[in-house]
Order: C-alpha cells, then structure tokens, then sequence
C-alpha cells in the first residue's frame, strides 16, 4: 500500500491557496509516497481548470516521485447533488462531470463524491432532505456521473461521510452495485463510520473489492462529535484490524491521511503514525 496525504492538509490546503508544488515538496519531505488533490469552485484546481494546468501538476507528481492515484471533490457540501433544488442539482451534476475530466488529465485512478446529504452537520442552513428523496436524487446523480467516469476512465468512488446517507455498509453496496457499472466503487474513509456505532474492518470485509480508494482519521468516541477527530493513533480506530483486512480483500493502492487543519507539526506526526498503521 502507498502512504499518501490529502492536499487539504497542508497550510492553505482547505482554501485551495497552497501551491502544488510547495504542496508536494512538503509531502515528499515529511515522507510521503503519494499526494491526494482536492477539487473545489475555487483555488489551485478547480472545474475549469485546463488540461494543461492538470498535465503540468501530474508533471510535477512525477518530478517529486509521488503517486497521484486519487483527487477529492468537496464540491457537494456547498452544491449537494440531492438539494431539493432541482437546478442547484444539475449544477452539482455538471461540476461533478468537469470534475471527472480533470482528474482524468491528472492521470488519477478514481474521484472522491461525496453523493449528497440528508443533513450536514456543520452546516445549519442545509435543510433537511428526507431521506427516500435524498437516496433518488443521489441514484440520478451516480447513474449520470458513472456514465462520465465511464468515458473518461476515472473511478467515480462514492464516499461514507457524515451526512445522513448509507450509515449501513449493506445499504452503500447495494447501492453501488445497482449501477452495474465497474467505473462505480467506493471511497472508504475509515474514521468516519465508528461515531455511527459501525466497525470500520467489517466495512471492508463487506465492500470488498467495492473499495477503491481508502482514507484514514482517528477518532475519540468520548468526544462524540466532529471535535473528536484527532491525531492518527490517539482515538479508537482499531487500525490492525483495519489494515488485516485490507490485506484480505487484496487492496494495494493508496491510503490517504485526511487530517485537518494543518499546523506546523502535522505532517511529520502523520507520517510517523501512518509508518506504524501500515506497519500493522
């Protein structure tokens, strides 16, 4: 498995204002072997950005010998594939589908999607979607956006997140494998399924080969809430387990440490404890 790192987290990295290549140099430096580019409206890549800025950032992946497997989209939390606006879907749609083609000019394997939401637990002024709705509007949303990924020859691997949706590792397969489309898989991020009374390792055991890409975060389930995400190794992720059974169901391509917000110190205790989970 490859040790990789999220784009966001390094200085500036949530607002999009990092640059690639300093991004890049300090994942190297930290000893990072892949890097995880994040796609938003705005900052270093974005929707409109041309195939040529997404061949020279691969160039630069390549100069600092950095995988560049996987781009993240973020997109959905501020335009959600299942808003109950039907334009604001749409749009969700065809930012998803630029999307796609640029992480295809990045030369990435899969895009994280986040499918939408029933609620969102940071943000108030998202109304509550109910949730037969929420599951239709994200079906429409897959269904179209497979058929892009398809074309374009990227992953579409639709995320477990804190959103309302597929909180059961039954309901997100089915789901997925609806589509009948390989170029439809799953983003398991393996930190954000414990506060939901859920075992991350039976997750994979049961998503199998569904799983195309992996994140990892830490959680303390005293905390409860989204302050409890912390440092890798300091929560209750039973990572052993987790890396057993990744092992199990064959999976050797990145695991991307998804760890915000960035301070001076971050990357190299990430690093170190990432050495120690992939060690495991």
């Amino acid at each position: 498995m490859i040790k990789a790192i999220s784009y966001w987290s390094m200085p500036g990295g949530l607002e999009g204002a990092c640059p690639v290549d300093a991004a890049m140099a300090s994942a190297k430096a930290a000893g990072f072997a892949g890097i995880e580019l994040c796609i938003a409206e705005a900052g270093i890549l974005t929707p409109t950005s041309d195939e040529a800025t997404c061949s020279a950032y691969a160039t630069l992946a390549r100069r600092h010998g950095l995988a560049l497997e996987t781009m993240a989209s973020g997109i959905s939390w501020g335009c959600s594939p299942t808003h109950p606006d039907a334009a604001i879907r749409r749009r969700s749609i065809a930012l998803h589908q630029a999307a796609l083609q640029r992480a295809a000019w990045l030369g990435c394997r899969a895009m994280l999607f986040v499918p939408g939401a029933v609620m969102i637990p940071w943000d108030a002024s998202y109304a509550p979607v109910r949730y037969d709705h929420a599951v239709d509007w994200a079906r429409e949303a897959v269904a179209e956006l497979g058929d892009t990924a398809a074309r374009v020859g990227v992953d579409l691997a639709v995320e477990n997140v804190w959103n309302g949706l597929f909180y059961s590792p039954l309901e997100l397969a089915q789901f997925v494998d609806s589509f009948r489309n390989p170029r439809v898989g799953i983003y398991f991020d393996v930190g954000n399924v414990l506060n939901h009374q859920q075992w991350p390792p039976h997750w994979i055991e049961i998503l199998g080969a569904r799983i195309r890409a992996i994140h990892v975060k830490d959680f303390k389930l005293a905390t409860g809430t989204l302050s409890g995400f912390c440092d890798l190794l300091a929560g209750d992720v039973p990572f052993k387990p987790v890396m057993e059974a990744l092992r199990a169901i064959g999976y050797t391509h990145t695991v991307t440490a998804e760890m915000m917000p960035h301070d001076p110190t971050l990357l190299e205790r990430t690093s170190r404890a990432m050495d120690q989970i992939l060690g495991m």
